[in-house]
């Protein structure tokens, strides 16, 4: 991996886990309403998975898992 390309994961990884963090905000408020809006907490969770995963790929393309 060049130098330039980890530069690029490393940026989209930064703004992957903003992203989850804003999410979790988003999710917190919604729940904290008195008729929270189930279906859009359902979707912002969703996303919210897609996110950790994306992170992990990018986390583990940065840092491969190397067996000894």
């Amino acid at each position: 991996m060049t130098e330039q390309e980890e530069q690029e994961l490393l940026q989209a990884l930064a703004q992957l886990k903003e992203e989850h963090r804003d999410l979790d905000d988003a999710i917190m408020a919604l729940e904290s309403k008195p008729m929270p809006d189930t279906l859009q907490i359902k979707r912002l969770k969703k996303r919210k998975l897609y996110l950790r995963d994306r992170i992990r790929e990018i986390d583990d393309q940065i840092l491969p898992d190397i067996i000894a």
